[in-house]
């Protein structure tokens, strides 16, 4: 009588992932184009995404019907699926959202660049320059100098905010 195993076959043949769990990455692509359905017009410009994916996106957003929009949340995960690079527009999505991680990661790093740049002075500015390239010098030196004459005055009228606001849209657009 033959064994049902063979000697030579110890390692089974890979075959794939399973079909279980090309149902779950298939529902995490239909949540995030979800998300993507729940972004203002503005935030869904900053994104990189074809045609097609922006053509779907807007066509659902006119769908009424429960059964229909669940059909086309299916096909717009198909088109995330053909999209070139699936994971970083994920991470464009979670920064939109308040409390994320990527959110708060880029939030603490406008931060320390606001700190550094009303402690330190232009050379800080200089360095912000050579990360985000297409952050204004001019318009950032000048920020960085309206906020650390607030903090030599003891005054808070609200230079340091402006700052903020400026290097995380910098920071945003290079991310």
């Amino acid at each position: 009588m033959k064994d049902h195993y063979d000697d030579n076959d110890d390692a089974p043949e890979y075959l794939g992932p399973s079909k279980s769990q090309l149902k779950r990455e298939m529902h995490a692509l239909q949540d995030l184009g979800k998300r993507m359905l729940e972004l203002s017009n503005d935030q869904l410009d900053t994104l990189t995404i074809s045609d097609t994916l922006r053509a779907a996106i807007e066509e659902s957003r006119r769908i009424r019907q429960n059964e229909a929009k669940r059909r086309h949340l299916q096909f717009i995960g198909k088109v995330i699926r053909q999209e070139d690079d699936p994971d970083g527009l994920k991470r464009a999505i979670d920064a939109f959202d308040a409390g994320s991680e990527e959110h708060t990661r880029r939030h603490h790093l406008a931060e320390r660049w606001r700190d550094r740049m009303i402690s330190e002075g232009d050379s800080a500015v200089g360095e912000f320059v050579s990360y985000c390239p297409g952050a204004d010098i001019q318009h950032l030196r000048n920020l960085a100098r309206n906020a650390r004459k607030d903090v030599e005055k003891q005054k808070n009228t609200g230079q340091a905010r402006k700052l903020f606001r400026y290097l995380r849209e910098a920071i945003d657009e290079v991310e």
